[in-house]
């Protein structure tokens, strides 16, 4: 049976058509379930030196407040895909290493009262150098974003195949280019929704979230809840409002709201906001690449020297740096020399830099200094 020249049938046209789609926002929740708004440092790079729920404590409908200090009693930092002693927690506990990264959260009875109350905590930031430029980060006089890893590097893997040395040695002609591929990131039109509830019977979790690719990162979410596998239960809707890829990273969000909902004892639900999405979440990476090449007389390659620099943002998150390698199978078929030099770099950009100019900082974060 083949479907080549064939009609296909859309499965999910009746539903969408008619209205009838099932999205993570339209899933019914617990009668008592409550609502978090996150606060997000306007700082790329600086220490977190107190974080005072106080007043948002004080603020008639809030439950509770989520801080560095909850993360670091109920959590762990997420499994690395490198051997290195870099942390990144679900939520920021000694600094903020990007724009928009999570501070704290406000968990209350609305949507409303939770973000009213981001007015309410006070934060103190020690402002420090930042670094948004891959090749400047890659220098050893660079600031760094985890003193504890010792560079900014934290990767670096050379790979050989037949003699490029020598391809390069007898080559009539040797052409040389160097290209900077910027950032670029997926706008759906659906932003993530997580809904989670902690059951303190089993010491389970349960989560709702628009999560595309949950088979790859469930073990490290449970990871980073000190959970086994089969207490992180983990469902989708049945519809999602587009994804591109940046839905997988919802993951650490699911982290984080399992977090709040252990905090507040109850269920809790957020809904990101397309102004948090176009500050906060994912994007890909930007990379700068020189090619050489070894060209005979009649114009044919007979070597490539690849060099690539790849920026990763402030965390280098599972499953990265995966996509570094993604066309390797397709150099070693086409070349019969090649050298690879593959280089994981961090800086302080999270997202592409528009999106940090197009919203105020009143909507990133909205702490007192």
């Amino acid at each position: 049976m083949t479907y080549t020249g064939r009609d296909v049938r859309r499965l999910e046209d009746a539903d969408l058509l008619r209205g009838a789609g099932r999205f993570a926002d339209d899933l019914p929740v617990r009668r008592d379930t409550l609502h978090a708004a996150i606060l997000r440092s306007p700082h790329p790079h600086a220490e977190l030196l107190s974080v005072d729920a106080e007043g948002a404590l004080a603020l008639p409908g809030v439950d509770c407040v989520v801080i560095g200090e909850d993360a670091r009693r109920w959590t762990r930092p997420f499994a690395v895909a490198v051997k290195t002693p870099m942390q990144h927690w679900c939520l920021a506990v000694d600094r903020v290493r990007y724009v928009g990264e999570p501070v704290a959260v406000a968990v209350a009875r609305d949507r409303h009262t939770a973000e009213d109350a981001l007015e309410h905590i006070a934060v103190r930031y020690r402002a420090l150098p930042p670094v948004v430029d891959a090749e400047k980060a890659a220098e050893p006089d660079a600031p760094l974003l985890h003193p504890a890893v010792g560079s900014n590097v934290v990767g670096d893997r050379a790979l050989r195949y037949g003699d490029p040395e020598a391809a390069f040695v007898k080559a009539a002609h040797r052409v040389s280019v160097t290209t900077r591929y910027p950032r670029n990131a997926a706008s759906p039109l659906e932003c993530f929704v997580v809904i989670a509830e902690y059951l303190a019977g089993e010491a389970a979790y349960e989560v709702t979230a628009n999560f595309q690719g949950p088979f790859a990162m469930h073990p490290v979410m449970a990871m980073a809840l000190s959970v086994p596998g089969n207490r992180l239960r983990l469902r989708t809707p049945p519809h999602s409002g587009g994804s591109f890829g940046a839905k997988h990273a919802v993951f650490p969000y699911v982290v984080l709201l399992a977090l709040a909902a252990r905090k507040a004892e109850r269920p809790v639900k957020w809904v990101e906001s397309r102004l948090e999405h176009l500050v906060a979440a994912t994007s890909a990476t930007n990379r700068v690449t020189t090619v050489s090449a070894a060209v005979d007389r009649d114009g044919v390659v007979t070597a490539l020297a690849w060099d690539q620099l790849e920026d990763c943002g402030a965390y280098l998150r599972a499953p990265e740096p995966a996509t570094l390698y993604r066309m390797h199978a397709n150099m070693t078929g086409a070349y019969r020399h090649l050298s690879i030099r593959n280089r994981v770099v961090l800086t302080n950009r999270r997202r592409v830099d528009w999106s940090a100019a197009l919203v105020g900082r009143r909507s990133i974060s909205r702490s007192n200094a």
